[in-house]
């Protein structure tokens, strides 16, 4: 399985340590908060609203380096609004494996 990385935030921040450290709190505050929300809707079956949340996280995927599981995390999206959830057991692996890094950084 790929293993998130900063590299796309090194890239971005260049020299600049404050941007990067910003970008690493955001990143920490809001990506458990959107895996809570994420998992909330789907406990109430709301796949459509689900679907929304999926889209949000998969910026983060991207931003973390992680290119195929951008490309789970878009099917999952599309899937979702068909009531689909054939996917989301990779896509919850995906958000374990971002979430214990995001704590790790």
């Amino acid at each position: 399985m790929e293993q998130p990385n900063i590299n796309y935030i090194n890239e971005l921040s260049g020299d600049n340590l404050a941007f990067k450290n910003k970008m690493l709190a955001i990143l920490k505050r809001e990506l458990p908060e959107e895996i809570a929300i994420y998992k909330e809707q789907m406990r109430r079956k709301d796949f459509v609203i689900a679907a929304q949340s999926v889209h949000k996280l998969k910026h983060k995927i991207s931003i973390l380096g992680l290119e195929k599981s951008y490309y789970i995390a878009e099917e999952y999206e599309d899937d979702l609004k068909n009531s689909n959830i054939d996917l989301q057991l990779s896509f919850e692996d995906i958000l374990k494996l971002l979430n214990q890094f995001v704590i790790e950084i």
